[in-house]
């Protein structure tokens, strides 16, 4: 009976991703739930660059496209170890067979967060499978975060190499994600994980632009722990001002603005 009560109060997520789910979720989000003695299995299938339209490609071949990474906290009589395993490649509907997930999240591709004709139909192809699959799971979109004022990605000149246009576009296809969701009123509402507004907000504090490690990809430490801090909000109901959790080469004035800012991003997207 014990076990099989820590199963059930186990967080698991599954994230339907690419290299901005594994800034987001791989490395400080199940440090952070430990902290609070809070256990999460995190499921995040990584393929590059993925895009929405990309994803429901691979969901039509059933292609095992995704390298499957496993980040969790194993707790029993003894002892409590994170660990993140990297499983063999997997397919996205092998994926939503294997046990019921309590959160999924979506996400578009970085260099086409901001171009709404991107979007559909493969978001309503893909909310539509999921949920055949995963009933119960609250549904998630993570949203992402604009580049760094001088990257060099060669998809920003779509956006004029301007990180506000960027952003105001992200923002404005957030708007529109909520428009496809509201026309799949039996799914149930969905989540929205702010990370993006999280990191413009952190862009907005003393430590300025400088969020991103090559323009576009999280910093490895107060950038990934930012985007960890929103989720760990929106999965656990818990304010993360309160967590101690800190990267050891973050100093305690870096914890504290990417705290606040997450803080501030779900306050204001639960409004």
């Amino acid at each position: 009976m014990t076990c099989l009560a820590t199963i059930l109060l186990t967080i698991r997520v599954l994230c339907i991703g690419n290299s901005f789910s594994w800034d987001a979720v791989e490395q400080e989000l199940v440090p952070l739930c430990d902290a609070k003695g809070i256990d999460v299995e995190i499921h995040n299938l990584y393929y590059g660059g993925c895009s929405l339209q990309q994803h429901a490609e691979f969901l039509f071949k059933d292609t095992a496209a995704y390298s499957h990474r496993v980040c969790t906290n194993h707790k029993s009589a003894i002892q409590h170890r994170q660990s993140r395993e990297m499983r063999g490649d997997i397919s996205l509907r092998d994926a939503l067979r294997d046990g019921t997930y309590d959160y999924i999240s979506f996400q578009q591709a970085s260099h086409d967060s901001g171009i709404r004709e991107s979007y559909e139909p493969w978001l309503s192809i893909l909310i539509d499978s999921v949920r055949a699959y995963q009933p119960q799971a609250q549904l998630c979109w993570m949203q992402t975060w604009a580049y760094s004022r001088d990257a060099k990605h060669p998809a920003y000149p779509r956006y004029h190499n301007d990180q506000q246009e960027m952003w105001d576009s992200i923002q404005a296809c957030t708007r529109y994600v909520k428009e496809v969701v509201n026309r799949h009123p039996d799914h149930g509402k969905w989540l929205l994980i702010p990370c993006g507004q999280a990191i413009q907000l952190g862009r907005s504090s003393s430590l300025g632009d400088t969020f991103c490690r090559d323009g576009y990809h999280l910093n490895y430490t107060y950038g990934r722990y930012t985007a960890a801090c929103v989720w760990y909000e929106i999965i656990t109901k818990k304010d993360v001002r309160h967590n101690p959790q800190r990267h050891p080469e973050m100093s305690r004035r870096e914890q504290r603005i990417a705290q606040k800012c997450a803080h501030k991003a779900v306050k204001k997207v639960q409004k």
